[in-house]
């Protein structure tokens, strides 16, 4: 896991402009990125057998929301070793409280970060997570 090639990334987010953006800041650290535009695309991949290092979820998506996808992840027992980061613009307590019980590594608001302050930030999530 995350060798000279860097860390396989799975990005979900149903903003194609915000996905574009974080793939090239991403792949200029030397990361390999796979994107998703929904929670049931992300899904498909990881049963596919799609191994990210690295998944990153939006939480405000249609149809299935990164909350969901993320429980489904979990009771799927699917990419049981990657270091899962939600991303979102929700910065209220309740959501990130939902989203630790459902065990992710990391919470980012988006608005307060630019994209590579996230790219940043994921890394230093990964860092520490390896720490412990």
């Amino acid at each position: 896991m995350g060798d000279s090639d860097g860390y396989k990334i799975l990005l979900t987010d149903d903003d194609q402009f915000l996905i574009n953006m974080y793939e090239s800041k991403f792949k200029r650290f030397g990361h390999q990125v796979v994107s998703a535009s929904s929670g049931e695309e992300a899904l498909n991949k990881l049963k596919e057998g799609y191994k990210p290092d690295i998944i990153i979820l939006d939480i405000v998506m249609p149809k299935m929301d990164g909350l969901e996808t993320l429980k489904s992840i979990r009771e799927g027992k699917m990419a049981e070793d990657a270091t899962i980061v939600i991303l979102s613009n929700q910065g209220n307590s309740e959501e990130i409280e939902r989203a630790k019980k459902l065990g992710i590594d990391g919470y980012i608001v988006k608005a307060a970060l630019i994209p590579s302050e996230v790219v940043v930030e994921v890394l230093k999530i990964v860092g520490d997570k390896k720490k412990r």
